[in-house]
């Protein structure tokens, strides 16, 4: 029985996509990291010098009487997120890795 259970389990694992989605879930944290090093180190400091020698985008900020609105960081994520969705976009469709993962039809 439990030879029986175990192998069910296999063919879950197998039929599911399971391994795949593991690697893809590792794949894009490294993804996220480098995307969000090129952001912040490259990007946001001419984004930043553009905008009057801030000298980085995550330090943009105005003042509302004793309130800091930390904009910068807004952009800084939302920069990152544009360059991560192109990143997924293109990896799926341009580069057919939406194909690794059909299953095999009998």
């Amino acid at each position: 029985m439990m030879k029986k259970h175990l192998k069910g389990f296999v063919e879950f694992i197998r039929t599911q996509g399971v391994v795949g989605l593991a690697v893809g879930f590792i794949m894009g944290s490294s993804i996220t990291k480098l995307i969000t090093s090129f952001v912040n180190n490259l990007i946001n400091p001419l984004v930043g010098l553009l905008l009057g020698s801030i000298g980085n985008l995550a330090d943009a900020y105005f003042q509302i009487g004793s309130a800091k609105i930390m904009y910068g960081n807004f952009f800084n994520s939302l920069i990152d997120f544009i360059i991560i969705a192109l990143v997924v976009y293109f990896g799926v469709k341009v580069l057919n890795f939406d194909r690794l993962d059909k299953k095999e039809t009998k």
